[in-house]
């Protein structure tokens, strides 16, 4: 049996990133690093690199998040980069949204433990929540999957002029070109590439930003978004 690689300590820059939150900073880290690990959350590889691969990567996303907003985190695995945005930004309303059980009882056991009051954990997939879930100003992801196909999944929940912020590396670029066709259909209007954390992570955090116009999703999503918006006014009215 491999031994389980040892968390470093915190780097300097997470306690200027964290501030009061600093303690459940660690706290988040330990548990990516042991229960985590354990029950196949993240590989036992990223744990020596926890701090600047994943939380501080992570965290600086909040450099491009507007105030007061909330926010989907689709695909939220072990929480990246909706776990990290929660402790750093506590005036959003945060959904980490995640299909898998496994993955859901450990972000609820997170949520709880660090007493995360503005996060709330829906079990399921993009597709399936739309109209359950109220839109959203942000919606977030990181390794989720190509931007395209990505898209086609978070931007239906954006509420108008809302905007998909992606967390990607080196293949930002080649993917926001090979997707420019269907974020039009989607109903984007605008697209940028934006780094951040400068002088907190090296190399900075690459972010994908897609703003949408008044009809997130686009025509075919829609019809999709009115039919979910009756079936639940009928729900309503028969309880």
């Amino acid at each position: 049996m491999t031994e389980a690689a040892e968390l470093p300590p915190a780097p300097e820059q997470a306690r200027d990133v964290f501030g009061d939150r600093f303690a459940d900073a660690v706290r988040y880290a330990e548990l990516l690093a042991e229960a985590g690990v354990q029950r196949g959350l993240i590989g036992p590889r990223e744990v020596p690199r926890l701090w600047e691969r994943h939380l501080l990567n992570c965290a600086v996303l909040s450099e491009v998040v507007p105030e007061g907003v909330t926010v989907c985190d689709v695909g939220s695995g072990a929480g990246l980069p909706g776990i990290p945005l929660a402790l750093v930004r506590e005036d959003l309303k945060i959904t980490l949204l995640e299909p898998l059980l496994r993955r859901t009882n450990f972000l609820t056991e997170v949520v709880e433990l660090l007493g995360l009051d503005h996060v709330t954990v829906v079990r399921g997939r993009a597709e399936e929540v739309m109209g359950k879930l109220n839109p959203v100003h942000v919606v977030t992801a990181r390794a989720v999957a190509p931007l395209d196909r990505l898209a086609t999944w978070g931007i239906p929940l954006l509420r108008p002029y809302g905007e998909m912020l992606a967390l990607k590396g080196d293949t930002a670029e080649e993917e926001l070109k090979s997707a420019s066709t269907a974020l039009s259909k989607l109903g984007a209007v605008a697209t940028s590439i934006v780094h951040v954390g400068e002088g907190v992570v090296d190399p900075m955090s690459t972010v994908v930003r897609v703003e949408v116009g008044e009809s997130p999703g686009g025509v075919r999503f829609a019809a999709k978004r009115a039919k979910a918006a009756r079936t639940g006014r009928a729900r309503r009215r028969r309880g």
